[in-house]
């Protein structure tokens, strides 16, 4: 096992970890979130993104050194077009969170729960989504990076 196959498992366990999350957001948080009242949607909303803010970043951050590190140590064998491709989705990733999501987390957390502004629902529907966007984004980039680590596995 090689230094650029260790790197490789790490790549794929933090993108398989950002793709859980965003899939179980996706699928999981986006109805029950949906079916609250206005006041408890923004309070859960808000403390939903607290957190959100330190763990996501990490597990992408994690997720794309690990794998520009694979790349760069395994150099051209036969993973490569699947661990460029994966490292370009996350890039595709984080463009539509710092662009999309980001600014209207932002403007979400000053939202009063008690008096919304009068464009918050819109705002949660853009959010929703640019979300499924990164949803994909991050599914992608996983079985990407997968791929690429067992097609280097299996050349060696």
């Amino acid at each position: 096992m090689t230094a650029g196959d260790v790197v490789g498992m790490v790549s794929v366990l933090f993108a398989g970890m950002l793709a859980g999350e965003e899939f179980l957001v996706r699928y999981g948080v986006r109805g029950p979130l949906a079916s609250l009242d206005d006041r408890t949607h923004i309070q859960f909303r808000q403390a939903l993104i607290r957190p959100m803010r330190v763990l996501v970043p990490a597990l992408y951050v994690a997720a794309l050194l690990a794998g520009a590190a694979a790349t760069a140590l395994d150099g051209t064998d036969a993973g490569l077009p699947e661990r460029c491709a994966g490292i370009a989705v996350l890039v595709v990733w984080i463009a539509v969170t710092m662009g999309g999501t980001v600014p209207i987390n932002s403007a979400a957390m000053a939202w009063d729960p008690s008096a919304p502004p009068a464009s918050w629902r819109a705002q949660v529907e853009r959010w929703e989504r640019l979300n499924t966007v990164r949803m994909w984004a991050a599914v992608v980039a996983f079985a990407l990076l997968l791929t690429g680590i067992m097609m280097s596995a299996a050349a060696s």
